[in-house]
């Protein structure tokens, strides 16, 4: 997925136009577009219950977000806010009456 693709998936989740889709050819992803678009997704995520399956998708791919801007990668950054926001939107993830979730903890 490119820059105006992923920028536009964040931008029509979150209500928001980001900077990489003003014009695609010249403007590179930054790490602020890349922060402001996890933060904003953050937020949509944080409206969702904290046992929410789609919540916890969306949470592990902003982490990976994080994870791609931490190594310059603004782009991949981009794109995994945009797929985390789908999540939200999209709900894939769901638990039936009586399921949870149970995830391992790392005993560090």
């Amino acid at each position: 997925m490119n820059c105006l693709n992923a920028c536009l998936l964040v931008g029509l989740a979150c209500g928001v136009v980001t900077p990489c889709s003003a014009n695609p050819t010249s403007v590179e992803p930054t790490k602020e577009a890349c922060e402001a678009a996890v933060e904003q997704t953050r937020s949509l995520a944080a409206a969702l219950s904290a046992d929410d399956l789609s919540r916890y998708f969306a949470e592990r791919d902003l982490h990976q977000a994080m994870i791609e801007a931490g190594n310059g990668e603004f782009d991949d950054c981009l794109e995994m806010t945009a797929r985390a926001a789908d999540e939200i939107k999209e709900r894939r993830h769901t638990l039936q009456p009586g399921e949870k979730l149970k995830v391992l903890q790392s005993d560090e």
